[in-house]
C-alpha cells in the first residue's frame, strides 16, 4: 500500500500558538498556558501526553471502506474483527462507531452489537460514543444497543435541526432535554456533533418574510443559543474542530436589523473554554489552510495540516476529560488505493500521540 506523505512535526510547528489568540483568551479571563517550547531543566518541568494515551479514539467512518468491505485479497483488514484489531495494534484505545453493519459475506448474516462488543473486549478497546440517529421513536432501541458496546456518550453527526429560525431551535431543545434526560436514567451522556453551519447566525430580528420569519440577525449563533437553551446535565457536545475552524473562515458577517453588515469572528477555542465539560468528545480533524476553496481548507491527515491541536486542547484544559477522535471523511483510498484509510489512521495516531504538554 502507498504511505500518505507526512509533514515533519517539528517541535517548533506543534507547539507554536498564535500570540492574537492568546491576546484573546487573556482578555477574556482564560488563563495562556506556555506553549511555547518550555526549558526543561533541574527537573522542574516534566513532559505528558497532552491527550493521555486511553482517550486516544477514531470515528469508524474515517475506515468505512473497510469496516465494509468484503473478503478480498488486498492483505488489507476488512469488517469489524480485522479492522479494530488492526487500529488497536497502530495504539487506539477509543472507537466511536458509525453504524453497526459489515458485509454479510464474512459471516453469512450480519453482525449482532453483541459480536462487536466481544471484538472491543478481545483487543481492548472500549466504545466511547457513536453517530446513530436521535429520535424520541428509536432512542430507546439506540439507548440498548450504546448500553450493550459499553458506551457512555450517545450522539449523533447531524444537527439538532438545520433551521436557521430560534423558535426551531426551541423545539429541538425542548426534545434534546427529554431525550438527554432518558440518557442520563441510563448512565449515558446525549450529544450532538457540529459541521460549520451549526455556528451560522441566526436569523431571528428585523422584517419578516412571507412566511412570517425574521430576516435579519442579532449576531447570535445558531449552536451557541441551543447552548443556553439546553440543560447542561442532559445535553452534551462533540465538536469538530476542522468543521469549527471552517466556520471561522465562512461565517464571519451578518446583516443586523439596520440593514448594517457587521463581523463577528468565531473562535472554537473560546467557544469551549468556558463550558469545557459540555464538550466530552472531539473530532481531531485537521486541514490544509486553502482561501480559494469554498470551506477555506483542505482535509489531510492529522498533524499534516495546519490546525494548532497542541493550542485548542492545551488552553481548554481538563485534559483527563476530553476524548479525541481522529476522523478524516476522505481517508478512503478506493479500490485503487484500499489500505489508505488504515494507513492514514496509523500516521494520525502517531501524530496524536505526539502533542505534549508540560508541567511542574
Amino acid at each position: 500500500m502507498s504511505e500518505p506523505h507526512q509533514k515533519s512535526l517539528t517541535r517548533r510547528r506543534l507547539l507554536t500558538a498564535s500570540a492574537g489568540a492568546a491576546a484573546v483568551l487573556g482578555a477574556a479571563g482564560f488563563p495562556i498556558l506556555q506553549t511555547g517550547s518550555p526549558a526543561i531543566g533541574h527537573g522542574r518541568l516534566r513532559a505528558e501526553p497532552l491527550i493521555p494515551a486511553r482517550n486516544r479514539g477514531i470515528i469508524l467512518y474515517s475506515v468505512r471502506d473497510r469496516i465494509s468491505a468484503a473478503p478480498d485479497d488486498s492483505g488489507v483488514p476488512y469488517g469489524f474483527e480485522r479492522v479494530l484489531a488492526r487500529l488497536a495494534e497502530i495504539g487506539y484505545k477509543e472507537i466511536e462507531f458509525a453504524g453497526y453493519n459489515q458485509h454479510t459475506s464474512i459471516l453469512g448474516r450480519q453482525i449482532t452489537p453483541a459480536e462487536i462488543r466481544k471484538i472491543l473486549d478481545d483487543n481492548g478497546l472500549v466504545a466511547n460514543g457513536t453517530h446513530t440517529q436521535i429520535n424520541a421513536a428509536t432512542f430507546e432501541q439506540q439507548l440498548d444497543i450504546a448500553q450493550t458496546l459499553g458506551m457512555k456518550h450517545i450522539g449523533t453527526g447531524s444537527d439538532p435541526t438545520g433551521s436557521a429560525y430560534r423558535t426551531d431551535w426551541d423545539a429541538a431543545a425542548d426534545l434534546w432535554n427529554e431525550l438527554g434526560r432518558a440518557a442520563r436514567k441510563r448512565g449515558l451522556k446525549l450529544y450532538t456533533h457540529n459541521h460549520d453551519a451549526a455556528y451560522g447566525f441566526l436569523l431571528d430580528t428585523g422584517p419578516l418574510d412571507a412566511n412570517g420569519r425574521p430576516t435579519l440577525s442579532t449576531g447570535t449563533r445558531k449552536l451557541e443559543y441551543f447552548f443556553g437553551k439546553t440543560d447542561p446535565r442532559y445535553v452534551f457536545f462533540e465538536m469538530d474542530i476542522y468543521w469549527a475552524y471552517v466556520a471561522r473562515f465562512k461565517h464571519r458577517s451578518y446583516v443586523d436589523r439596520w440593514g448594517a453588515t457587521r463581523t463577528a469572528l468565531f473562535d472554537p477555542i473560546l467557544t469551549v473554554a468556558p463550558r469545557t465539560e459540555r464538550f466530552p468528545l472531539f473530532h481531531a480533524k485537521d486541514g490544509d489552510r486553502n482561501s480559494t476553496q469554498a470551506n477555506g481548507y483542505v482535509m489531510t491527515p492529522l498533524g499534516e495540516g495546519d490546525i494548532n491541536f497542541q493550542q485548542f486542547f492545551e488552553e481548554i484544559g481538563e485534559q483527563n476529560y476530553h476524548h479525541a477522535n481522529w476522523e478524516q471523511d476522505t481517508a478512503p483510498g478506493g479500490a485503487a488505493n484500499p489500505g489508505q484509510s488504515l494507513s492514514f489512521a496509523d500516521v494520525s495516531y502517531q501524530n496524536m500521540s505526539e502533542l505534549t504538554i508540560y508541567r511542574r
